[in-house]
């Protein structure tokens, strides 16, 4: 019997800086009942789900820039989506920015959390690949301040078992990189959940921007391939306080074709049913890691072609 995941990938439009968290969920929630009534199992809403995307400000005051973290979740805000869960049997996946006290000080993490159809938390990851950097930049149209305001995560690439499978977290710029689903790949991920708030415009690079919209569903399609998993990419898109974000919002499935996409740029929700054991072929044969990973070669290909130690 197929093991099947329906899943509803609930892009955002944009959250205007002045609009509450108790507003936003609204739009969650409304969000979370179309799935619910479409039979989903799980609904996954993009990174920094709760508030505009601050990391585009400059933030000099701290307790402004605290205002922006939750330091608890659930909170107050956010409680009715764990109770929406509950009542409908549905789980989601929450992107949010996390304030953290350990050991008398504060820390902050991009962080997505996992959650059950029974309302309770089944894993929680934080960002590792961070963007930007750290230092104020005027002259830039934008900001891209996630090293300023961010800690590197602390907790690794987990892989949990729930919805009858194998799920991995990770969140936005962690997607172009292929150590983030190559981790996963290695525990027997199946279905790898990732949000985002991506700019059409880089001002680092802007001849790449055209090629914004490409790049996103490249560096997803290939790690589906590449680790014979299933990939679902949630976007906050559109014209957010003047940063204009690309959508794109898509299932992905592990032959690396895309099974499902949003239309517009705004809030909206599509469904996949999502056969878990269409990842068997391809971890069985062509990205059979046991079978035709050679690690301990790694280091000779880095001598033949003068790599240094890349990978010594």
């Amino acid at each position: 019997m197929a093991r099947i995941v329906t899943v509803g990938i609930a892009q955002l439009g944009p959250i205007r800086r002045s609009e509450s968290r108790q507003d936003v969920v609204v739009r969650l929630l409304a969000l979370m009942e179309d799935a619910a009534r479409m039979g989903a199992d799980l609904i996954v809403y993009p990174e920094a789900a709760l508030t505009a995307f601050f990391p585009h400000w400059w933030i000099d005051d701290e307790a402004e820039l605290d205002s922006w973290f939750e330091r608890e979740m659930p909170g107050a805000a956010t409680r009715p989506l764990f109770e929406a869960a509950r009542r409908l049997r549905i789980g989601f996946h929450l992107g949010y920015a996390e304030l953290a006290v350990a050991d008398g000080r504060k820390r902050r993490f991009n962080t997505a959390i996992l959650v059950g159809k029974d309302g309770a938390i089944i894993g929680k990851y934080r960002k590792i690949h961070l963007p930007g950097y750290a230092d104020h930049r005027p002259e830039q149209p934008f900001q891209n301040l996630e090293k300023r305001y961010f800690e590197v995560g602390n907790l690794g690439f987990p892989v949990w078992h729930a919805f009858g499978g194998r799920v991995g977290v990770m969140i936005c710029n962690d997607r172009r990189w292929p150590e983030a689903y190559r981790v996963m790949g290695l525990q027997g991920v199946e279905l790898v959940l990732l949000g985002y708030n991506t700019p059409v415009h880089n001002p680092a690079m802007p001849e790449t921007d055209d090629l914004t919209n490409f790049h996103n569903h490249l560096s997803m399609q290939a790690g589906a391939y590449q680790n014979a998993t299933w990939v679902v990419g949630v976007a906050k898109a559109g014209v957010e306080e003047g940063v204009d974000q690309i959508g794109q919002s898509c299932v992905i499935a592990p032959s690396g074709e895309i099974v499902v996409q949003c239309a517009t740029l705004g809030d909206e929700l599509q469904v996949a049913r999502c056969d878990l054991d269409l990842c068997a072929a391809y971890k069985a044969n062509i990205f059979n890691f046991a079978k035709h990973r050679r690690v301990e070669h790694y280091g000779l290909i880095v001598e033949r072609t003068g790599a240094g130690d890349v990978l010594g």
